[in-house]
C-alpha cells in the first residue's frame, strides 16, 4: 500500500524532497540581473564597482540580448522567405523555364530551344553534338549584340534527317577563327515537379539534370 507523503511534513522534520530539474544551458535575463544584484550586495565597500564597469556589464548584456533577438528575427524571416519560394516554385510545374544547361535528352522528331549568353557582340553560332561528340548540326545566329541570343533546333541533322532519340550536347561561341569566344548555354526545359531538400528548392525537368530554383533565368 502506497501512502502519500506531505512535503510540508518532511520539511518540518528537517528533510526535503529532491526534485529533478533540468540544468539550464545558458543564463537568461532574470539570471543575469540576479547575479549582478548579488555582486553589488557583496562587493567590498572599500573597493566598490566602478561606474564604468557597471555600465559596461549592462551594455554587454544588452548587446547579447539584442543579438539573440536579431537572430530570432532572421530565422523567422528565412523561414518565411523559404515558404514563399516553395510556393512560387510549385507554381512552375507544367511551365517551361530557361536554365543553364549543356545537355538534354531529345526525343526523335522533337527539337530543342534555348539561348546563348554572348559575352560580346559578334557572330553567334550554336553547335549540336551527338553522344559520340560529333557535330550533328550547326546553327548560325548571325551578328548579335552581347547578351541572350535565342535559337531553335528543329531536331534535324545536316542532311535534313530527324535525329534519333538520345542525349545531345549544345555549345555556343561568338566570333570567328582565333577571336572566337565560348558562350554560356541555356536550354528550355519543362518543370515536372519540385523537390525540397538540403540543397534547397530543386526543379525536376525530364531529360535534364535537376536545377536550383535560383538558377532559372526566364519563365516561359
Amino acid at each position: 500500500m502506497t501512502t502519500a507523503i506531505d512535503s510540508n511534513a518532511l520539511t518540518t522534520l528537517g528533510l526535503s524532497v529532491r526534485q529533478n530539474r533540468e540544468a539550464k544551458a545558458e543564463l537568461g535575463q532574470k539570471d543575469f540581473l540576479t547575479l549582478m544584484t548579488a555582486q553589488l550586495q557583496h562587493q567590498d565597500p572599500f573597493k566598490p564597482m566602478e561606474n564604468g564597469e557597471f555600465l559596461g556589464q549592462i551594455a554587454q548584456f544588452s548587446t547579447v540580448s539584442g543579438i539573440e533577438a536579431l537572430n530570432s528575427s532572421f530565422a523567422s524571416l528565412s523561414s518565411s522567405l523559404q515558404s514563399n519560394q516553395s510556393l512560387q516554385a510549385a507554381q512552375l510545374v507544367g511551365r517551361g523555364v530557361l536554365i543553364p544547361a549543356t545537355t538534354a535528352v531529345v526525343q526523335a522528331g522533337d527539337g530543342m530551344s534555348g539561348a546563348a549568353d554572348l559575352p560580346v557582340s559578334g557572330n553567334g553560332v550554336v553547335e549540336v553534338l551527338d553522344s559520340a561528340g560529333q557535330v550533328l548540326q550547326t546553327l548560325d545566329l548571325g551578328t548579335q549584340p552581347a547578351g541572350l541570343s535565342y535559337f531553335n533546333w528543329d531536331g534535324l541533322d545536316r542532311s535534313g534527317n530527324a535525329a534519333p532519340t538520345g542525349s545531345y550536347q549544345f555549345r555556343a561561341r561568338v566570333g570567328n577563327g582565333s577571336s572566337a569566344q565560348s558562350a554560356e548555354m541555356l536550354l528550355v526545359g519543362g518543370v515536372s515537379s519540385v523537390s525540397l531538400g538540403s540543397n534547397g528548392i530543386q526543379l525536376n525537368l525530364p531529360g535534364m539534370d535537376p536545377v536550383s530554383f535560383s538558377a532559372v533565368r526566364q519563365i516561359l
